[in-house]
């Protein structure tokens, strides 16, 4: 019987929990995929405040998801959780020890599902969590609850998103076998989708006043994408063609569409757009908070893929 089916048949929908649920990203992906999201845990009270404007129907927990009683949680049949990636992204640049802290918010995840006990798991975080030395211990924990597990990174890209972000997801069911997630095959979606060259607030300047490091990688860009084309603020990204996705969205301002002579950074809307997010989505925040809530969140469409698949296939 797949997952939640008793549930549809007396015309329930699948109950979620989202743990590290953040902006809602994930939420909204779940909602999309015929979910009911009962309940949000998250420690940003920024953060919470948009879930909350999002997504009124759930049970909001404004607290560190380390020392939440689960049992305080409502019974439900899909975990979602989000664990801190800065202790395993590449990003993080040197090694220093709160990072381990970071990296231990995935065992969140086995407190809550020791004592719900719910269907099926869906863990996202980077790619560079299997590296983790503990994950094999956390991986076998899951296991010893009756879990059967699958992993698999997929791009946002593949299924629509304008895009490029690698992200792994850990699926976990409470079946006779694992449930493997298929990737997304659709066609991938341009930046130009999403970006308004012709926004009449835009803020455009001359980027040959900008540090010489990013007016080498802007005629670089342009050398090679034409002189309309997305480059990076910051970082290795070497420039891209606004007729491809975008690179990865992060938690600060880093993507410039340049148009000739001048550039800008996106706006919110814009990055809001390159996520999935519906065009209405309630933001809250100072703008840097703004960005770093889009910045934070699994595509919606990205999640939706996921929970999908699994509320189809977990038996």
């Amino acid at each position: 019987m797949a997952l939640g089916a008793g549930r549809r048949a007396r015309g329930c929908r699948v109950r979620a929990v989202d743990l590290f649920a953040g902006a809602g990203g994930t939420s909204t992906g779940a909602t999309m995929a015929g979910a009911q999201v009962v309940a949000a845990v998250n420690h940003w009270r920024t953060a919470v405040a948009t879930h909350t404007a999002a997504h009124p129907e759930a049970r909001h927990y404004c607290e560190d998801a380390a020392v939440l009683d689960p049992t305080t949680l409502p019974a439900h049949d899909l975990l979602l959780a989000s664990p801190s990636c800065t202790g395993h992204t590449r990003a993080r640049g040197v090694e220093r020890p709160h990072h381990d802290a970071a990296r231990a918010t995935a065992w969140c995840v086995l407190r809550v599902a020791e004592v719900h006990l719910p269907r099926a798991v869906v863990v996202e975080n980077v790619a560079e969590m299997l590296a983790w030395v503990c994950y094999r211990g956390w991986r076998l924990a899951l296991t010893d609850l009756g879990y059967r597990i699958s992993e698999q990174v997929l791009d946002a890209a593949d299924v629509g998103v304008p895009q490029h972000r690698r992200r792994l997801f850990v699926v976990a069911t409470r079946g006779r076998r694992a449930l493997p997630i298929t990737p997304g095959t659709a066609p991938h979606a341009a930046a130009r989708s999403v970006v308004d060259l012709d926004a009449p607030d835009a803020l455009w300047r001359p980027w040959r006043r900008l540090a010489p490091a990013s007016v080498t990688r802007i005629e670089a860009a342009q050398a090679r994408f034409g002189n309309t084309c997305m480059v990076a603020y910051y970082g290795s990204d070497a420039g891209r063609s606004i007729d491809a996705p975008l690179g990865t969205i992060t938690t600060r301002d880093r993507h410039m569409v340049v148009r000739g002579d001048v550039a800008r950074m996106l706006s919110v809307a814009e990055l809001l757009a390159a996520q999935g997010f519906p065009a209405d989505y309630p933001l809250t925040g100072t703008r840097s908070e703004r960005v770093m809530q889009v910045g934070n969140s699994v595509a919606p469409p990205m999640a939706a893929w996921v929970v999908r698949q699994v509320i189809a296939g977990a038996a």
